[in-house]
């Protein structure tokens, strides 16, 4: 946290306000294309807060993650290339390029595979998302599957840190900061094994 210390501490300063909601959405909405700090940081004091409507507020970040992937999308595929100066200066250039050629090679191998690293972008913490709406933009996957996958990622995501701060309250962070790799890791092995059941009975 030491590069992004000062957002990140400005994310929880939102988080106790009374427009606290709005900024929630503004977060969602622009980290899933520009911004460097993941909406959890608001949502897990606000969850704790009112943990009654953790799940209203994990919809809320939701939809608005998803807007913000449409525009990350619009933005990959209308005005990368004038963009380029800007994001080199921002630093997300090359990562953008570098989701572009593995989102590429597995558009042309199996298009099974590309929702698969969809899913998994969207779902990992470690994976910034806006790499991956860009990225998706400038290769032309699919609006539809492109959103389905997002939502089906960050759902996740903001779902189980709604569900766990309902059932276990303060004790939810140090959870989810302690074991978030082993749940993303068991998530997407139990999404693989639905779809080899999907594959299977087809």
């Amino acid at each position: 946290m030491r590069l992004f210390g000062k957002l990140y501490a400005q994310a929880l300063v939102w988080a106790r306000s009374p427009k606290a909601i709005y900024y929630l959405a503004g977060l969602s909405f622009v980290e899933a294309f520009i911004f460097p700090i993941p909406p959890e940081v608001m949502l897990a004091p606000m969850m704790l807060g009112k943990r009654h409507k953790a799940f209203h507020f994990a919809n809320l970040s939701l939809l608005f993650s998803l807007l913000g992937a449409l525009v990350g999308y619009a933005l990959g595929h209308w005005a990368f290339q004038a963009l380029r100066p800007v994001l080199d200066s921002l630093h997300l250039l090359a990562p953008i390029e570098q989701g572009v050629t593995v989102l590429r090679q597995q558009m042309a191998q199996h298009r099974w595979g590309l929702f698969g690293v969809l899913i998994l972008a969207a779902l990992q913490p470690v994976v910034p998302m806006k790499f991956v709406t860009w990225a998706c933009g400038i290769i032309g996957v699919p609006v539809l599957p492109f959103l389905a996958c997002i939502g089906i990622g960050r759902g996740k995501r903001v779902w189980l840190l709604a569900l766990l701060i309902r059932l276990f309250g303060e004790r939810a962070e140090r959870i989810l900061h302690k074991y978030i790799e082993w749940i993303g890791w068991a998530a997407l092995v139990l999404l693989g094994l639905l779809l080899v059941w999907w594959v299977w009975l087809r």
